[in-house]
């Protein structure tokens, strides 16, 4: 029996989110807007906040956390599924975001980055002057301006 190779099933497995991003599996995020706020929840549990680190470069926002590995030689592992080691995960951040108002809180093994959105993104009206509106000065023939 002949089977047909589709270079794209990979990739469209990785889109609807039915293969594993490598490393993401060690902080698993949720993403969401609300209002005029992004704000991302990064699971951390067991990571000392001091290992914590959060930087940016250029648009692309990258935090570190360490979770060390319980060592012993009185340590028999039974079963051992937690990661353990120093995990990254990048963001790619719009050009809409105050990069310089991010913050960062860690809580309860959960780290929250809460990204606002820049002014010169949000949305807004502007207003059309006109010749009859008497908030516009009108210019008569000959008057200079």
């Amino acid at each position: 029996m002949a089977t047909t190779y589709d270079p794209f099933r990979e990739l469209e497995r990785l889109f609807n989110g039915n293969a594993r991003v490598p490393g993401s599996t060690a902080m698993p995020m949720d993403l969401y807007r609300k209002g005029d706020t992004f704000i991302a929840r990064v699971d951390l549990p067991g990571v000392n906040p001091d290992s914590i680190d959060i930087d940016i470069d250029e648009r692309t926002l990258t935090v570190r956390a360490e979770r060390p590995a319980e060592s012993g030689e009185d340590i028999k592992w039974l079963s051992r599924e937690r990661p353990a080691g120093t995990f990254a995960r990048q963001l790619n951040l719009g050009y809409g975001l105050a990069a310089d108002r991010i913050e960062a809180n860690y809580a309860d093994g959960v780290l929250t980055l809460t990204m606002p959105v820049a002014e010169e993104a949000k949305p807004r009206k502007i207003s059309v002057a006109h010749k009859d509106s008497p908030s516009s000065p009108v210019i008569e023939e000959g008057q200079e301006g």
